[in-house]
């Protein structure tokens, strides 16, 4: 089934014209959690006040999970690692190596103040950038995130590959998704993962479709994507 989210006219997210082009910030190293929190909470009371310009982070964290606004206790079934409390929307989910974190801070006061429309963005996003590896992702109207069809495991089977979860502050978001490149999917066990239960429904990464990408190739077709979904003037789209 197909979200209507797909619908939306996402070139309104352009940046707004004369705006400084977002900011790119790689970590080479891995980030723990709570101090990625904290320096994303100084980044967007920066950008608010006018003090920052916008910025996309990517980065890694140690292998931990994390609880959003709708996680539930019983979803944690095999608690092998730290959990923290985000403030995120969504549910539980797993951060670790092999996994792509891009934590997005952008002033949608000056671009869309949408929500629904910036999550569509961001699965747009993801879309673009795993096409350059040849792979279909796409949207569920009852899931969110970014899904592959797995006809080799059986009729209706479909993988989870990309995760959103965001929080808004005056209108800039952080927070942001996650592709799994080459994660121990088999962590992903010991939560249920976004509340999904349905056993046609699990997870995978690029690595599990048996694509051998570069976190840097990741990188790559994540920035170039970007700049199509949230760079470029409307005019130019």
């Amino acid at each position: 089934m197909v979200n209507d989210r797909q619908n939306l006219n996402l070139t309104a997210f352009a940046r707004a014209p004369g705006s400084a082009a977002v900011e790119w910030l790689i970590s080479d190293q891995a980030i723990p959690y709570p101090e990625a929190v904290t320096a994303m909470e100084s980044r967007v009371a920066d950008i608010a006040a006018g003090r920052a310009g916008e910025l996309v982070w990517l980065l890694e964290h140690p292998p931990l999970y994390t609880s959003g606004t709708s996680g539930k206790t019983a979803d944690l079934l095999d608690p092998r690692f730290p959990i923290f409390q985000s403030g995120r929307g969504g549910q539980l989910t797993y951060h670790g190596p092999g996994q792509r974190v891009a934590y997005v801070m952008l002033d949608l006061k000056r671009r869309r103040p949408d929500v629904r429309a910036y999550v569509a963005s961001l699965e747009e996003w993801i879309i673009r950038a795993l096409a350059a590896f040849n792979v279909r992702g796409e949207r569920r109207e009852d899931r969110v995130g970014v899904w592959v069809a797995r006809p080799d495991k059986g009729n209706g089977f479909e993988d989870k590959i990309a995760a959103i979860g965001v929080r808004l502050r005056r209108w800039v978001s952080f927070h942001g998704i996650s592709i799994n490149v080459e994660p121990e999917l088999n962590h992903f066990q010991g939560i249920v993962a976004c509340g999904v239960t349905d056993p046609r429904y699990g997870v995978t990464s690029l690595a599990d479709l048996g694509l051998t990408p570069s976190t840097p190739d990741v990188d790559i077709a994540l920035r170039q994507a970007f700049e199509d979904v949230f760079e470029r003037q409307p005019e130019t789209i």
